[in-house]
């Protein structure tokens, strides 16, 4: 079995064995985090094709220092915000006066639902709220980070997050009084 430090080599000397190999390493795991921002999984798989092809492109530059998942990862993760903004999202700029309050009530209601249906729901937010809702709650970028790499305002990150959320909560709450109504 060969180290990981050893299957990166071989792929800087376009070992095509090596490649196959890095890609199946970690294909599955990034596929997941592709198919969090996209809508389809056609989308997925675009997303997955573009950030390997960085991966390789940019395999050289890869230092060694560092996870190197956590390196595929953020590739992974430009490609997908890259994909998303040339396919047409948009924000909404929230200005600091209009920025709203995020009062969230956590309850139950998401403790008898699979990890595969919330990702459906939140898989169904408009581009904009999931790339913000997964890159702050999945992902543990800051408002900043989001804001810089989107091209977008503090203030906007934090909303759009926020109305994800509200969303999110709405969508679990019609949930909980549908599965209420089928007891009763």
């Amino acid at each position: 079995m060969q180290s990981e430090k050893e299957i990166i080599l071989a792929c800087l000397q376009n070992n095509r064995e090596a490649q196959k190999l890095l890609y199946k390493t970690f294909a599955a795991k990034m596929h997941g985090i592709c198919y969090r921002f996209a809508q389809k999984n056609n989308q997925a798989e675009d997303i997955l094709q573009e950030g390997f092809i960085r991966v390789f492109k940019n395999l050289g530059k890869f230092k060694f220092q560092g996870s190197f998942e956590g390196w595929v990862k953020r590739i992974i993760i430009n490609a997908a915000i890259d994909y998303i903004k040339k396919y047409g999202m948009h924000f909404q700029e929230i200005n600091e006066e209009t920025t709203e309050q995020c009062d969230i009530v956590e309850d139950e209601a998401t403790s008898n639902l699979s990890v595969e249906y919330l990702m459906e729901l939140i898989k169904s937010l408009p581009d904009s709220k999931r790339v913000i809702f997964n890159l702050y709650a999945y992902e543990g970028y800051s408002h900043k980070e989001i804001a810089e790499k989107l091209n977008i305002t503090v203030s906007t990150s934090k909303s759009q997050y926020c109305k994800a959320r509200k969303m999110l909560q709405e969508q679990l709450i019609n949930i909980k009084n549908k599965s209420y109504e089928r007891v009763n």
